[in-house]
This record gives C-alpha cells, sequence and structure tokens, in this order.
C-alpha cells in the first residue's frame, strides 16, 4: 500500500518559515518525481513545486519562486518544502505527490495534506 504523510504544517505569521516533510512508503521512491500542491478555501488545488527522481531538476510555480525550495533525500525515503518569507495567501493545506513523471498535474499518488495558515 503506497502512503504519503505530510508534516510541518501549523500557524506562522506572515514574514516566516516553515519546512514541510513527507514520507513515502510503499514504492520505489528513487523512481517517483515528486510534487507538492495546495489547496485554499474555496479555490482549487494548484501545483507549488516538483522534483525529478534524482533531484537533479526542480521546477517550480511562478507564486514559489524566489521562496520555495523544493528537495528530497532518498536515503529517507522523504521529500521537503522550504518555505520561507510566508505570506498570508499562502495560507492552504499543502499536499504531496508523487508521480513517475516530472510534471505539473495528474499525479498518481497524493497524501492526505498538511495545513498551513499565515497570519497578517
Amino acid at each position: 500500500q503506497v502512503r504519503l504523510v505530510e508534516s510541518g504544517g501549523g500557524l506562522v505569521q506572515a514574514g516566516g518559515s516553515l519546512r514541510l516533510s513527507c514520507v513515502v512508503s510503499g514504492l520505489t521512491f528513487s523512481n517517483y518525481a515528486m510534487g507538492w500542491f495546495r489547496q485554499a478555501p474555496g479555490k482549487q488545488r494548484e501545483f507549488v513545486a516538483t522534483i525529478s527522481w534524482n533531484g537533479s531538476r526542480t521546477v517550480y510555480a511562478d507564486s514559489a519562486k524566489g521562496r520555495v525550495t523544493i528537495s528530497r533525500d532518498n536515503a529517507k525515503n522523504t521529500v521537503y518544502l522550504q518555505m520561507d518569507r510566508l505570506k498570508p495567501e499562502d495560507t492552504a493545506v499543502y499536499y504531496c505527490a508523487a508521480d513517475p513523471i516530472l510534471r505539473r498535474a495528474n499525479y498518481a499518488y497524493w497524501g492526505q495534506g498538511t495545513q498551513v495558515t499565515v497570519s497578517s
């Protein structure tokens, strides 16, 4: 059974930082690209960032560039999302996802999400 479990969300003031983690089990982690997505209340889920199987390639949404860093540790089956200079509009449920293909949508496996709330 494939499981993706996010953690690290919480309440932070604007300008602060958070690091999200996602631990993956049930698949060969190093064979999969990993992505982060988010969904704010009343909005559609949107792409944030993705990283290739070996970490050599990363892609970011325009809204994330310069403030967000995606990384992975294949030895720990974990992908990270470092978020800096957070803004209230970053408030959302953040999801990690796994797929054999590096892309911005249509991922095969999803986590349950972790809430990030940024206060002004």
